[in-house]
């Protein structure tokens, strides 16, 4: 079926087509006339061309919002908080997953297309061509996950290094003197990061032994076959430090399966508190990475930069804190907060444990 155009509504409402236009957006025209045209629109079944519209006001009112894993339940904790910030300024959010690097690349060059009017990317590798693509963007876009240093761009970082450190002392704290690292990919931007600061909070505790086994993902499924490999090491560690929640219950299946008691036999901890980890039993010891806090921010942050595009780069990087449950520790089978300094919150108040 042809689609009605608004030279056939102007027609059917007797008024010239500009008459029309001004009447269908909203410009001015007299109250006759926009009864007319919105009359004969409705009767003719005449649906406006959003991208026409758009074009015309030089703005498509949508902001889109880029992650590797679309099911990840850190992306969707952060999607809900980005889609509440934005539609409160009128914009809708649109979702598109990246992959690989250049799948990432592939994602901002299509913004030359037009059809957001800027970005929130959280990409597992920063790459030299990504970064050449995000320079030359037409629409701002912000970057969730760690940057070089010197990029002129706005930039949301999770601390690593501290959360690392949260969970190798508390491990230490309850005993445990032989830990395995099980990351994701060391070559994605959170790999590496975490890499680096596990290794520099065990180095703090030099009686610990160590060893690190890459999961081909951040999955369940490569979390638990890296595990495996882990646990059934000639010298078994009593704890796992998993880079992320997901690679953790995988670590918690593979504990199951070789017969390991969980916390007694080893200890297990992840990193991004998703809700999952609240719910397993035992629950899973995490560190919240402020998921919440840091998609509001890339939020607020866009909104600014699309309203002040000359404005200095922004870096933000939001402070994590632990959430001891029971599959580290006995005594907090419920969970418990704990930051750098040793200090215990209310594990509901989200505010505390985003700002640590």
């Amino acid at each position: 079926m042809a689609r009605v155009t608004i030279t056939q509504v102007a027609a059917h409402a007797g008024v010239s087509i500009a008459s029309a236009s001004r009447a269908l957006n909203g410009q001015i025209a007299s109250a006759e006339t926009i009864a007319k045209v919105r009359d004969a629109a409705a009767a003719l079944g005449y649906i406006a061309d959003a991208t026409a519209q758009s074009l015309k006001r030089g703005r498509t009112d949508q902001l889109a919002y880029a992650v590797a894993d679309i099911g990840n339940p850190v992306y969707v904790e952060m999607m809900s908080v980005i889609e509440r910030v934005v539609s409160s300024s009128g914009y809708r959010l649109v979702l598109s997953s990246t992959g690989t690097s250049s799948s990432s690349v592939d994602v901002v060059r299509d913004l030359g297309r037009g059809y957001v009017d800027g970005m929130i990317l959280s990409p597992l590798r920063v790459t030299d061509e990504l970064l050449a693509a995000l320079a030359a963007s037409p629409v701002p876009v912000v970057v969730l996950g760690r940057l070089p240093d010197g990029a002129a761009l706005d930039n949301v970082r999770a601390d690593s290094l501290t959360a690392m450190r949260l969970i190798v002392d508390h491990l230490v704290a309850e005993g445990r003197r032989d830990i395995a690292f099980v990351n994701g990919p060391a070559d994605t931007t959170p790999g590496m990061y975490r890499r680096d600061g596990f290794a520099a909070a065990v180095a703090a505790h030099p009686s610990v032994a160590t060893r690190s086994v890459d999961a081909a993902d951040f999955t369940i499924a490569a979390g638990y076959a890296a595990a495996l490999e882990a646990l059934q090491h000639d010298r078994r560690p009593d704890a796992i430090v998993a880079a992320n929640d997901l690679i953790g219950i995988g670590a918690l299946r593979a504990a199951e399966d070789l017969g390991l008691t969980v916390p007694d036999d080893i200890a297990i901890t992840g990193v991004d508190n998703t809700e999952l980890a609240g719910v397993l039993r035992p629950g899973l010891t995490s560190v919240d990475l402020g998921a919440e806090e840091r998609g509001r921010v890339a939020a607020d942050l866009l909104l600014a930069r699309i309203s002040e595009p000359s404005r200095p780069a922004h870096t933000v990087t939001v402070a994590p804190s632990l959430v001891v449950r029971g599959s580290s520790s006995r005594a907090h089978d419920h969970g418990r907060i704990a930051t750098l300094d040793g200090g215990a919150g209310d594990p509901d108040l989200d505010e505390e444990r985003a700002a640590g």
